[in-house]
């Protein structure tokens, strides 16, 4: 027996055929485009997120040894999704989670004096980041799709929401804790939507999807609208929390970074919520079906896998995000070159979304090779500025960090990220935790593991860095840079 997990994440979809052994059996990709209509926005076509689930979906099951007999979603999170509740079809694109266009509607009511009471009710701060923002854009912006939202022609979700909706032919309407708490209208303590959040961002309630454990039975797939596949939907969780359950940080204390679009640090704080003045986000780790939740402090990071895109993308400094490794390596350091890669603004801990991108430190002796590996270095030193916050103001220990996702397979930046925390740095075998996430948290929903204690035992270490000293005058520089790179919009 085994498990299908679906991973939407920013840039496409992946699948996994989990066996019971905690094995991939098989696994299926597929990118979708990603529209920038004006500068500093992001966007996706719902459909064509859907139709890259569908093919990679394909690919996995077409690969696989075993059959699944449950499905597993995460998502990335916080990206706004509207969409027909009877025909499915998305009224406009997907506002992401990486767009920037709110940031004046966030200061308009950072000024207005509502950030304390919006940080005391979700654990979160008023930035372009979250998913109640877009909305309020779109009622200010796009009164079309607004007035569909409004007459009950038109629903709102997470790609969560849109994906379960499209998996079951529309028979439900549903997301997770994890997600919820993302949007800036959940309410960390009564644990539902806010009514106080809803009118203050302007948005329905009646629009918003239920909320549902993270784990049991979540809804059941529709034949005809997805492959063929009877199968109940039996876990879900936004692609961070997902990872954190993925590399088993099940006791209060574990630690793990994901170094995929963006980086994010989380780390279990258990049943109760720890709250940061220090720029982490409390958010809800998972719910079990009992109604116990697991919450974690996070650090997000926006820009750090996609600063290797856009070398090879971008700028055509690469043929491929692998051989980032190898150039870097051409050089012993990278020649007093700092790379901040702020080209969606600064997450945690600056919270800065007028910040922009800047190289600084070029002279007539940089080469690309020192460019490539200035950003290397700034996906650590990113990771580090989380981690001084959450050791120093959070007051929490850090002794090993797990490290997963696509990125985490560069030796080179595994090892200067030991040494710039001076942590060892552990990653596992899988190393598509998120997918694998999704998988645990649907076989813990249908019965296929019984425990976490279960799933623990499947987790198995693949390297070890360990730190060999600290550069600090290397983090110098990239503290002075990033001072640089703030508010330059």
């Amino acid at each position: 027996m085994s498990v299908l997990a679906i991973d939407a994440g920013t840039t496409g979809v992946t699948a996994l055929v989990v066996t019971e052994d905690g094995r991939v059996d098989s696994r299926g990709y597929r990118e979708f485009p990603q529209y920038f209509p004006e500068p500093g926005w992001v966007e996706h076509v719902p459909e064509e997120i859907w139709q890259a689930t569908l093919a990679a979906c394909r690919t996995a099951l077409d690969r696989a040894t075993t059959a699944p007999v449950c499905v597993g979603i995460t998502n990335q999170r916080e990206t706004a999704v509207l969409w027909n509740p009877a025909g499915l079809a998305a009224t406009r694109p997907a506002i992401v989670w990486q767009d920037r266009r709110t940031a004046g509607i966030c200061a308009r009511l950072r000024e207005a004096g509502h950030e304390p009471r919006v940080a005391e009710l979700t654990g979160l701060r008023l930035d372009p980041y979250f998913t109640a923002t877009k909305l309020t854009w779109l009622r200010e912006n796009d009164p079309r799709s607004w007035s569909a939202v409004t007459s009950g022609k038109a629903v709102v979700g997470t790609v969560d929401s849109y994906l379960v909706a499209r998996l079951t032919a529309g028979a439900r309407h549903v997301t997770d804790p994890s997600n919820a708490s993302r949007t800036l209208l959940y309410d960390l303590r009564a644990r539902g939507w806010s009514a106080e959040l809803c009118e203050l961002f302007g948005v329905p309630m009646s629009a918003l999807p239920e909320i549902v454990p993270n784990h049991g039975r979540i809804g059941r797939t529709d034949p005809a609208a997805f492959l063929g596949l009877d199968l109940p939907i039996g876990g879900m969780a936004g692609d961070q929390q997902a990872a954190l359950f993925g590399q088993s940080c099940f006791s209060p204390g574990d630690v793990k970074c994901t170094y995929g679009t963006g980086s994010f640090v989380l780390i279990n704080t258990g049943t109760t919520p720890v709250r940061s003045d220090a720029g982490l986000l409390t958010t809800v780790a998972w719910q079990d079906p009992s109604g116990e939740v697991v919450y974690a402090l996070e650090g997000a990071i926006f820009v750090t896998g996609a600063a290797v895109q856009w070398l090879r993308d971008g700028l055509g400094l690469i043929n491929s995000a692998p051989e980032s490794e190898a150039l870097a390596r051409t050089v012993p350091d990278s020649g007093g070159v700092v790379f901040v890669p702020a080209l969606t603004g600064l997450g945690a801990p600056h919270w800065d979304p007028g910040a922009r991108g800047a190289v600084l430190g070029i002279t007539r002796g940089t080469t690309r090779a020192h460019l490539v590996r200035a950003t290397l270095e700034a996906i650590a030193f990113e990771v580090r500025d989380v981690v001084e916050v959450m050791t120093g103001a959070a007051g929490l220990k850090v002794p090993v960090l797990k490290a997963d996702g696509g990125a985490s397979g560069n030796d080179l930046l595994m090892q200067v990220q030991a040494d710039q925390l001076g942590t060892p740095v552990e990653r596992p075998v899988i190393r598509e935790t998120t997918a694998l996430g999704a998988a645990f948290l649907a076989g813990l929903g249908t019965g296929l593991w019984s425990s976490p204690g279960e799933l623990r035992a499947t987790w198995s270490l693949e390297r070890r860095f360990e730190p060999a000293g600290q550069d600090g005058a290397a983090y110098a520089r990239w503290l002075k840079a990033v001072e640089r790179a703030r508010s330059w919009v």
